[in-house]
């Protein structure tokens, strides 16, 4: 005869299922902590791979817990906390390692001005998440207001990843990774708008063609990896502004319409 509490099972299996998720935010966080310890060494393309992978792992915590539905405030903010040091901190402490330290080299002012801007990435990438925490249940869910961390992430260790995998070294093109740097944490604070990705429902029905163009997806990546998730990762760095700009250019020229304007005051 079982004596077993029903009750009190299936409490202890809640709190284990609430552990599966924050698993994935601990193992991001962890690969974020190790590509510090990776660039430290001068392995930095060790260090490129280890925040994808921490963009990956990150990606996977949320689904988990919508899964098991384990949706926590613990783990929003874990997760957030994850995030500041996965695609924060570690990236800004990596391309300043890589390229941004060489900048003193040319001059004081460019030393300290190669500092300042892996700075200004990690506290851009700290403004994006507090924001982000703030409109939650609020924005639009479709889209993000500003460049999500880890994509911004994506696209300064898809730089570094390509050039070490070309012998680029950081040293010969600190001004390229400084544009980068600025450009990539400017964008998190920005209000351009960027797709989400987050109404792709996997279980439609798609045409023939989707699934031939997920298979070139792979092979592309399994051929030049580096090179595919930087060009992924940057035309999406494009992809806010350049829409932003068409949505201003349609709004003009409608303002500038006549027949806009006799439609608009009727």
């Amino acid at each position: 005869m079982d004596d077993s509490n029903p009750k009190e099972t299936r409490k202890n299996m809640r709190k284990g299922i609430f552990l599966l998720p924050n698993m994935f935010t601990t193992a991001a966080l962890f690969a974020g902590f190790y590509a510090i310890i990776a660039a430290m060494n001068g392995r930095f393309e060790v260090a490129a791979i280890a925040i994808f992978l921490a963009g990956l792992l990150d990606g996977l915590d949320g689904r988990v817990a919508r899964m098991t539905n384990t949706q926590s405030a613990f783990g929003a903010e874990y997760d957030s906390l994850s995030d500041m040091v996965s695609f924060g901190v570690a990236p800004a402490l990596i391309v300043y390692l890589w390229s941004l330290v060489h900048l003193r080299e040319v001059s004081t002012f460019m030393g300290k001005l190669g500092w300042l801007a892996a700075f200004i990435f990690a506290t851009c990438a700290a403004l994006r998440l507090a924001r982000f925490n703030t409109q939650i249940g609020v924005a639009d869910k479709r889209y993000f207001q500003g460049l999500a961390s880890p994509a911004a992430a994506g696209v300064v260790m898809g730089a570094v990843w390509v050039c070490e995998s070309y012998h680029i070294l950081g040293s010969d093109i600190p001004y390229a990774a400084l544009v980068l740097t600025l450009a990539a944490g400017t964008l998190m604070v920005s209000r351009f708008s960027y797709y989400s990705f987050k109404d792709l429902d996997l279980r439609e029905r798609v045409p023939f063609v989707t699934l031939l163009l997920v298979v070139l997806v792979f092979v592309f990546l399994s051929i030049e990896t580096a090179i595919v998730l930087f060009s992924f990762f940057f035309l999406y760095m494009l992809s806010g502004p350049i829409v932003s700009l068409f949505r201003w250019n349609r709004k003009r020229m409608r303002q500038s319409d006549p027949k806009e304007k006799a439609t608009s005051k009727q």
